[in-house]
């Protein structure tokens, strides 16, 4: 696939750029030369080859999921003014 300088004033009128001819002609080589490297890349071969989110395996080293604050619930409920079964409750805001 090949831009033309119609393709790419179209494009950078859709992303709202301004752009000179000179800067037209040298952004459809440039987009032209990303294209034929996307080609490229996609000639190649890939049967047999498992996709992977990483061209490294990386492992995160994770802590523990566990409670690490004391249980606070009660006093913060004792301390509020309107609770109903555990709930806090908050005046009614749309009618």
């Amino acid at each position: 696939m090949s831009l033309s300088l119609d393709d790419v004033s179209r494009i950078a009128r859709l992303a709202r750029i301004e752009i000179s001819s000179a800067e037209a002609e040298r952004t459809r080589d440039q987009l032209n030369g990303i294209l034929a490297f996307v080609a490229q890349l996609q000639a190649v071969n890939t049967d047999g080859i498992a996709p992977m989110a990483h061209a490294v395996d990386v492992v995160q080293r994770l802590r523990p999921d566990t409670v690490t604050e004391p249980d606070r619930r009660d006093a913060f409920q004792a301390i509020a003014p309107e609770t109903e079964a555990g709930l806090y409750l908050v005046p009614k805001v749309i009618e």
